[in-house]
């Protein structure tokens, strides 16, 4: 671990933002999955939800570049179990879904604690997840078609939330928890060392500033 490298990774999760997610309702293609974890990190959401009922999405090797290390995937079987998830912890859901009273997507506060619900690629959200968002939202199309690649799609409202946090200046100062910031940040320093001592039942070593660690327990 060299002292730059360190001070990237505290940079970049001094920008997570605890309070936006991604809510993926059933997206079954691992291309399409591992495409939208890395708009999740490059916008700098923390953790992202997926409704994998079989348990068999995985991460693309081509499109994911390294995302598992960097957002937390939350599984769950069934929509509603996502959705009182994320609603437990006070946010607001809005599915992407072209439906009739569905804003503009540029339309919503994403400065509140927001969750976006996106479905799979042909047959959108599910009934059920439509039922239980809160707000419908829909990208404007100009041309032919109907919609996007759901990828494209997640990043293009991503983007907007993240420019209207920007503006707001959520990205200028960490919003975890010191405790919280200092077991993630070493866990993405040493992620083999800290998946052992999970395992073991032991605290993680103390770091310096530079990432050393510099006391054991």
């Amino acid at each position: 671990m060299t002292p730059e490298r360190f001070a990237r990774l505290k940079r970049a999760l001094a920008r997570r933002q605890p309070d936006l997610t991604v809510l993926m309702d059933r997206v079954h293609k691992s291309h399409n999955f591992s495409a939208i974890l890395r708009n999740c990190d490059a916008a700098g959401v923390l953790e992202a939800h997926v409704v994998d009922p079989e348990q068999e999405l995985n991460l693309h090797h081509g499109t994911s570049a390294g995302t598992k290390k960097w957002v937390q995937v939350n599984r769950y079987e069934e929509v509603a179990d996502a959705v009182d998830h994320v609603k437990a912890e006070g946010f607001t859901i809005v599915a992407a879904h072209p439906s009739e009273g569905s804003l503009d997507f540029r339309e919503i506060d994403y400065t509140q604690p927001t969750a976006i619900m996106m479905g799979a690629e042909l047959h959108g959200v599910s009934e059920e997840g439509l039922a239980l968002a809160d707000r419908h939202i829909e990208i404007p199309m100009l041309g032919m078609v109907h919609s996007l690649n759901v990828s494209v799609a997640t990043a293009l409202i991503l983007f907007e939330a993240a420019r209207q946090r920007a503006e707001a200046g959520l990205y200028d100062v960490s919003r975890l928890s010191a405790d919280d910031f200092d077991r993630r940040l070493f866990e993405w320093a040493y992620p083999s060392l800290a998946s052992a001592r999970r395992r073991e039942g032991r605290p993680y070593p103390a770091l310096s500033s530079d990432g050393e660690i510099i006391r054991d327990w």
